[in-house]
């Protein structure tokens, strides 16, 4: 019997359905796979920012993953918000248990209008507990400079950063450039199994709708390594639809400050 393409998404969810649980479902179901939950906190969010967050017992959390596990084959997994130091260490332990493939982490430090989201603390669990269990580790440059120690990154200075990046932390890692300014977003991959660094650019679009945008494009990583191609190809998929659904949602309104991206644009 054919069975679905599954990807299960761990993080938490946004009420206003741009970023988080509700953008990472969208992604998989818009590339085709069926998308499962692990939900690690709840936001009252809207466009405008987060005004409040309840994070999980984790005791539900880990109830949430064993839950999927015991009864749905899982085919790529998309890691997101993970609020405390605690919560990391909890998620980390439920993939140790597990024989997952496939783990993309989205390092959510800050959310897109600034709201802290992982202090201190959970940040230095998350590098020594889940960046170990991690296939692919995507963070935006300010991300990227707290994991370097604080050095500052250009857009000449992306590429070495990443080779930084994986090296000190022993896996592949894809160094986002869409906070810095150009004409063009620049990413940059570097491969833990061969130590080549691979260059994904694409047009800037000016618009003021990218809530979500990190959500979905890790999403649709996880998606495409789950449908089976290589991580070079996942990337580059990705690319080409996160940067067709920021052009999409450039000129619709929803909200009155940073709107999401069109995840359906392929449909609509």
């Amino acid at each position: 019997m054919p069975t679905y393409t599954t990807v299960l998404s761990i993080a938490g969810s946004d009420s206003s359905a741009g970023a988080g649980i509700q953008a990472d479902l969208k992604t998989f179901a818009a590339l085709c796979c069926y998308g499962c939950s692990v939900i690690t906190s709840v936001t009252a969010q809207n466009t405008l920012g987060v005004q409040a967050v309840y994070d999980l017992p984790l005791s539900i959390v880990r109830a949430q993953f064993n839950s999927i596990l015991n009864d749905i084959k899982i085919d790529a997994v998309k890691i997101g918000m993970l609020s405390n130091a605690q919560m990391v260490e909890t998620v980390a332990d439920c993939l140790q248990s597990s024989s997952l493939k496939h783990v993309v982490l989205d390092t959510v430090f800050k959310s897109t209008t600034g709201a802290t989201l992982l202090d201190e603390a959970g940040i230095d669990a998350m590098k020594t507990k889940l960046f170990p269990l991690c296939d692919l580790i995507i963070p935006n440059v300010p991300e990227a400079e707290i994991l370097l120690g604080g050095q500052t990154i250009e857009r000449n200075t992306m590429r070495d950063s990443v080779v930084r990046l994986g090296l000190e932390y022993d896996t592949s890692f894809l160094l986002k450039g869409g906070h810095l300014e150009g004409h063009d977003s620049k990413d940059y991959l570097f491969m833990d199994t061969n130590r080549d660094v691979h260059q994904f650019a694409a047009p800037t679009i000016e618009t003021k709708n990218t809530h979500g945008t990190g959500c979905t494009l890790s999403s649709a990583i996880a998606a495409h390594l789950a449908k089976g191609h290589s991580l070079e190809k996942a990337i580059t998929l990705s690319k080409a639809y996160i940067t067709q659904a920021i052009g999409a949602a450039k000129n619709l309104q929803l909200g009155q400050g940073s709107g999401p991206v069109h995840h359906f644009f392929n449909f609509w």
